[in-house]
């Protein structure tokens, strides 16, 4: 599989009522999203089972419906949270028992309505007491036997990943990756690029704050059912102070190369050596907003400029820049079929 080099995050398509809701959203307006992306050339769609507890994917099946076949995007899931249907306000368990795993699987391709998940990934590693060698062979397994093209593990580290390396080949890694969150370039993304790993990162736009649309009135506004953000440290404080004063400097750059402040968060992301970006969008003109990343790179002056604001305003974490040699590689693009 060759994917574009940012995909359609179906998180909030998940809508609200549910523990890791980013509030309400009207399913039309999803599909028209999830529309409007495959046509302006997006694709692949990463969801998870979790997401809306399961509704995501159902309305990513919906909009699939009308899409001809040849043009459909590659759509990645995830397993490993497992809810409660008669206690949907529970947190899901983070679960890796291989039954269940492969009951998951099943409830997957019902409800997206295919026949193989183009990626599966395991969401986080398990607190059931199941080994990741466990959980990991079983993901193997279900590649071998063609209920799934890839398969990867979403927020694993690089030790995780050794061992999961061990068994078998895996795909991808989906980890967090954003001007605020910059960990994982310090040695997870070098790993991957040696193993000839693919790297999925999301939230590039660290859930709105990097979207040149948030700020701190509309922080203390978020409505309870946006249960993610009001919940999340990032958001309030002193963090959010840092991060809404980091975003003015993406601003900076944006207005100067005449893009949105989004589209600078995205390309920001894309000039490390990473296979694509999830980025998620509720309404059609969101998609346009960030598309732009994907074909205009960061010039080292912008990215020097990020660099010295991110220093400035002490925001998060990690190294504030791509090595000198990293810029602008794309890492690898193909994900193993």
């Amino acid at each position: 599989m060759r994917i574009t080099r940012v995909g359609l995050g179906a998180w909030a398509m998940g809508g609200g009522a549910w523990p890791y809701s980013l509030g309400g959203q009207d399913d039309r307006d999803s599909i028209a999203t999830i529309r409007s992306a495959v046509d302006s050339g997006i694709n692949w769609i990463d969801t998870a089972a979790v997401y809306g507890l399961g509704h995501s994917e159902e309305v990513i099946a919906r909009a699939l419906r009308d899409i001809p076949a040849a043009e459909q995007p590659f759509v990645f899931t995830k397993a490993g949270l497992v809810w409660d249907d008669f206690a949907r306000d529970v947190e899901p368990r983070k679960v890796g028992d291989p039954a269940s795993l492969r009951r998951e699987i099943e409830s997957s391709l019902r409800r997206l309505g295919v026949d193989c998940i183009d990626l599966y990934q395991m969401h986080w590693p398990a607190t059931d007491g199941t080994r990741l060698e466990d959980y990991c062979q079983t993901m193997l397994e279900l590649k071998q036997e063609g209920k799934a093209r890839a398969v990867g593990l979403s927020n694993h580290d690089v030790i995780q990943l050794q061992a999961a390396e061990a068994l078998g080949r895996v795909d991808s890694v989906q980890p967090l990756f954003n001007t605020i969150h910059r960990d994982m370039a310090a040695d997870l993304l070098p790993w991957c690029t040696d193993n000839n790993i693919g790297v999925i990162v999301y939230s590039p736009m660290a859930s709105g704050l990097l979207s040149g649309a948030f700020t701190a009135e509309r922080a203390a506004a978020l409505d309870q059912d946006d249960r993610w953000r009001t919940a999340h440290p990032d958001f309030r404080g002193d963090d959010l102070r840092r991060n809404l004063a980091l975003a003015e400097v993406l601003r900076a750059v944006a207005r100067r190369r005449g893009v949105s402040v989004a589209a600078v968060a995205v390309a920001w992301t894309l000039a490390f050596p990473i296979t694509g970006a999830v980025v998620g969008a509720r309404l059609p003109i969101q998609v346009d907003d960030w598309l732009a990343a994907a074909h205009n790179p960061l010039e080292p002056a912008d990215l020097d400029e990020i660099a010295a604001g991110i220093r400035h305003t002490q925001a998060g974490s990690g190294p504030a820049a791509p090595k000198e040699d990293d810029r602008y590689m794309r890492g690898n693009e193909h994900l193993q079929a």
